[in-house]
């Protein structure tokens, strides 16, 4: 009867956040779909004029659009293998983040591959690619891999879901009637008890092995599409796992950045605590090191081996792009390792700034492995165009690219107004452990 109670209790103070909007949120709201708007309008004028209209050209064919591809399903797979980790080793303070982590997973899937579909250039060509998949190019193993990935973080976080839908199924008789249809068909029949509360866990445990898996396979093959090239700047046998750890420095930094909005917006202080942003932080800063280890690695080895086409590469970043270089290298991995490593200087807001030069610093590194490259390629460029040599995104570009970010945001929004961003489900489970542990220590 206890659990009942607090089960009602936990709806009552959720389903404000569920059901009630703030103006500022409104207005939010609307700012997101004006810019998704003007990303369609964008994507008409770029399917109706073709490439034409981009930056991209027979020498760069790929833009911000394969950097946005890259950061995405870097975020996803991270955002898997984090949220795998803390399921299967049970983390205490997993119910905080845990389902924060999850949505932001299942989004970077679906917004990712978009943007690949927009560097192609005859999208009614696309079914070619299903109908006749070349099984030796890496590229069809990685629509194969994001295609799995997205069913097993997809199903994943649906499981996650089911005792929240139940939750609301049985507490919500105020809610409206379409709410109410809703909850009862997710809930699919589940009424917690102690069969049914055992075999999710079962099974939520043993999907968040197979998550953990398919985000390092995943995400290698990815990494792959680049380094089994012969292009320089690409062809690495580091990069697979400098790519994994480059997704974990985006993921747990977007993750801190989604916790303090979160946590500011929706006055949820109480859940998301201190402790998490500094356990956070904590872990950013190590993924950090490694990071710089890995690019400290990847640009060594290219200087050190004095190669005709390395050397050409190294001059391009080191003189066009010496600014970017410097942020994506110096100030986006030592300024986050300066602010987490002394303890004192861990606090919510400045572990949330490292996050912010975290991913800025990300995103540029992105850049600087996918353009500076397609620069310099082997053969000479016969047409000395600059418009043909070096690449600069068009508003086209820039206009989809923040679409996509507008609606991975919206949808964000928009889950939180189905499903509380706390699990329900998580607290309980944590009031029954703690109720259990001191009868198990009496009997022993």
């Amino acid at each position: 009867m206890d659990v009942i109670k607090r089960k009602k209790e936990l709806v009552q103070e959720f389903s404000p956040m569920l059901e009630k909007s703030t103006k500022t949120s409104k207005i939010w709201i609307a700012f997101l779909v004006g810019v998704i708007l003007v990303g369609l309008v964008a994507f008409v004028i770029q399917v109706v004029k073709g490439h034409i209209v981009t930056g991209m050209r027979d020498n760069v064919v790929w833009g911000i659009y394969i950097i946005n591809f890259i950061f995405f399903v870097c975020l996803s797979y991270s955002g898997a293998f984090i949220s795998g980790i803390l399921h299967f080793f049970k983390t205490p303070w997993k119910n905080s983040v845990s389902r924060i982590v999850e949505i932001i997973t299942v989004l970077s899937l679906i917004i990712g591959p978009i943007f690949i579909l927009l560097c192609i250039g005859r999208l009614d060509r696309l079914y070619y690619l299903f109908l006749y998949p070349r099984i030796q190019s890496p590229i069809t193993w990685d629509i194969i891999a994001i295609m799995t990935d997205l069913l097993g973080c997809f199903i994943y976080l649906y499981l996650t879901f089911i005792p929240d839908f139940a939750m609301l199924r049985d507490n919500s008789e105020n809610a409206p009637k379409w709410r109410q249809k809703l909850y009862k068909t997710l809930a699919i029949k589940y009424y917690d008890t102690p069969t049914q509360r055992e075999t999710l866990h079962k099974i939520t445990r043993t999907m968040s092995v197979m998550v953990i898996a398919l985000a390092i396979v995943a995400y290698s093959v990815l990494a792959w599409i680049f380094s089994l090239t012969l292009q320089p700047g690409w062809n690495s046998s580091i990069f697979a796992p400098y790519f994994i750890i480059a997704g974990l420095y985006s993921g747990v930094s977007v993750i801190i950045i989604a916790m303090y909005l979160i946590r500011k917006f929706y006055h949820l202080d109480h859940y998301i605590r201190k402790v998490h942003f500094m356990g956070a932080g904590v872990i950013l800063l190590i993924i950090s090191l490694l990071f710089g280890y890995f690019t400290f690695s990847e640009y060594f080895s290219r200087w050190f081996s004095h190669k005709i086409e390395d050397v050409k590469l190294l001059d391009t970043l080191f003189n066009r792009y010496f600014w970017n270089f410097i942020f994506a290298n110096y100030i986006g991995v030592l300024v986050p390792v300066v602010i987490l490593f002394f303890k004192k200087f861990r606090t919510i807001k400045s572990v949330t700034f490292a996050a912010v030069i975290a991913i800025l610093g990300l995103y540029m590194n992105r850049y600087l492995i996918v353009v500076p490259t397609l620069e310099s390629p082997y053969m000479p460029i016969q047409d000395t165009r600059p418009e043909y040599i070096h690449y600069t995104a068009t508003w086209i570009e820039w206009a989809l690219s923040f679409a996509g970010i507008a609606a991975f945001i919206l949808f964000f929004i928009l889950i939180m107004k189905l499903v509380p961003i706390i699990p329900m489900s998580g607290i309980i489970d944590n009031e029954r452990e703690q109720k259990r542990k001191p009868h198990l220590s009496n009997n022993h």
